[in-house]
């Protein structure tokens, strides 16, 4: 090497990891947002319900609720309509051209119309669809089969079926990387699984180590971290590259839904307890919890606006639970009807 050029690229690199330890002190320096309560949308009606999504470019939020979707108004949470007889109704999902929705008592993904909310088909699908996602990368639609090992995969523009992608587990949330890589978690394998968006063909295939009944997951795309909340109570953070544990952080009871807010770095689990777990994130290699905020029992699942920051979490009143039968040993408690509600964090 030339003497000459040995003090440039020392100076360099100096100057670099100076550069890379004022960027990890910036961050840490950064504090986590406060969330609170903002207001609560009183929707209405009976049954139950599992995930919400908001299509911001819409202005719409859709919430699955017993055998139908409230669509409502970004703005102030009126009801604007509704997309019935989704029977067993899990995940809904917005692509450009149509809007998808899995039904798990008919094994079916139902076809609508993002403007006026038209079912316009059905596709079928594997065993209890559960969560779906759309991924804008490969334009498609992903519908996991939670009482199967499969992905569902349609495609975005003609919402006809394109394949399935074989996962080797219950899966339940996923998430995509937006550069043709989806991760899953399988919630009885306690682990995540990353599949080619295009080919389908399995890339990786990870331990959660700590982490056991994976539901919510979140991502980090610029970071690539992954964020898995867990049943028993921890969120395990893993490198989305190699699948190293980085982190696992003490969650709330009774989780199935996490964000990761991009702008305000930081993940936030959706507790079924009662509660939202704020995981700030100072750097790619450091966490910890930053909040805990108290939202409404129930409220399990979550979906984050990520133009406002807001958080959307769906819950109602229970009521006894009725009497066990031979059939229905341990029945769930009754949900009290109108009180189905979507609580607004920011």
């Amino acid at each position: 090497m030339n003497r000459l050029l040995l003090p440039l690229l020392l100076g360099a690199s100096c100057v670099a990891q100076a550069q890379m330890a004022q960027a990890q002190t910036a961050a840490k320096a950064t504090p986590a947002p406060d969330y609170r309560v903002a207001t609560t949308w009183a929707v209405g009606g009976e049954g139950g319900w599992d995930y919400i999504y908001v299509d911001h470019a819409g202005g719409r939020v859709f919430a699955s609720h017993g055998a139908q979707v409230d669509v409502l108004d970004l703005k102030d949470g009126h009801k604007v309509g509704t997309i019935p007889n989704t029977q067993g109704v899990h995940g809904i999902a917005v692509a450009p051209a149509h809007g998808f929705i899995t039904c798990g008592r008919t094994n079916s993904v139902l076809v609508f119309d993002p403007k006026t909310l038209a079912v316009t088909g059905s596709v079928p699908t594997g065993a209890k669809p559960d969560a779906v996602l759309y991924d804008a990368f490969s334009n498609r639609v992903f519908a996991f089969n939670n009482d199967g090992t499969t992905a569902t995969v349609l495609d975005a523009g003609t919402g006809a079926a394109a394949g399935t992608a074989e996962l080797g587990g219950a899966p339940e949330a996923a998430v995509s990387d937006g550069k043709g890589t989806i991760f899953v978690n399988l919630e009885d394998k306690n682990e995540i699984v990353a599949f080619d968006a295009k080919t389908l063909k399995e890339k990786h295939r990870w331990p959660l180590v700590t982490g056991e009944g994976p539901t919510g997951l979140a991502i980090d795309r610029a970071h690539r971290r992954l964020f898995s909340a867990c049943h028993n109570e921890k969120m395990v953070v893993l490198d989305a590259d190699n699948g190293q544990v980085v982190a696992t952080l003490p969650i709330g009871s009774g989780v199935d839904g996490a964000v990761f807010d991009d702008g305000r770095q930081v993940a936030v689990s959706s507790n079924g307890s009662g509660t939202i777990t704020v995981v700030k994130e100072d750097s790619p290699t450091s966490f910890r919890v930053a909040q805990t905020l108290a939202t409404a029992r129930g409220a399990r699942t979550s979906a984050l606006d990520e133009a406002t920051h807001r958080i959307y979490l769906p819950t109602a009143d229970y009521g006894p639970a009725p009497a066990p039968t031979a059939a229905e040993p341990r029945p769930r408690q009754s949900i009290l009807p109108n009180s189905f509600r979507v609580v607004v964090v920011e």
